[in-house]
């Protein structure tokens, strides 16, 4: 792993995990906040669950995802699950903030920035395969050697049946 990603996942992942731990300590805030959102998830569940333990279950996925980006373990997937769970809250964060003065307009517009920010640096994250192959050229080369395998099967199997056939036939 290079130095840049040693640095720099842990940095990009603070914010996650400080923000995910606030909002497990302060839950009935963040089901406040979240309520329009979590109410209709808590609706569409087969299991009775409320606001805030749904609050709590965002905000530990947060932390948990935040640590493992931080350690660079399933840092990929790790950082997809906070690319959700950021998006999430920065849109309720963004609707529900106070919009009454110029200063709170301000303050709104310089939070949704530094969101926005943290959504693009957890969506690279996403995608840094940390100069290994992906999944998805693995599975292309995958597909390649196979064809290339079953060719030459093939090849073998036509000459194999044609010096069977010259064989049986005596020419």
């Amino acid at each position: 792993m290079t130095i840049v990603r040693v640095l720099a996942r842990p940095m990009l992942a603070s914010s996650f995990i400080l923000s995910g731990l606030d909002s497990l300590r302060n839950a009935d805030r963040t089901a406040q906040q979240l309520s329009p959102v979590l109410g209709r998830v808590s609706a569409a569940l087969p299991v009775d669950t409320n606001e805030k333990t749904l609050a709590r279950a965002v905000a530990g996925a947060q932390v948990g995802a935040g640590v493992l980006l931080a350690t660079g373990k399933f840092s990929r997937a790790a950082a997809l699950l906070l690319t959700l769970t950021a998006g999430l809250t920065t849109f309720v964060e963004y609707r529900s903030a106070s919009s009454d003065t110029k200063e709170a307009k301000a303050h709104r517009r310089s939070q949704l920035a530094k969101n926005i920010g943290l959504l693009g640096g957890a969506l690279l994250a996403s995608v840094d395969t940390a100069g290994r192959p992906g999944l998805a050229w693995r599975a292309e080369k995958m597909l390649e050697s196979g064809r290339k395998t079953t060719s030459r099967q093939l090849k073998a199997a036509d000459k194999n049946v044609r010096a069977l056939a010259h064989d049986v036939t005596g020419q």
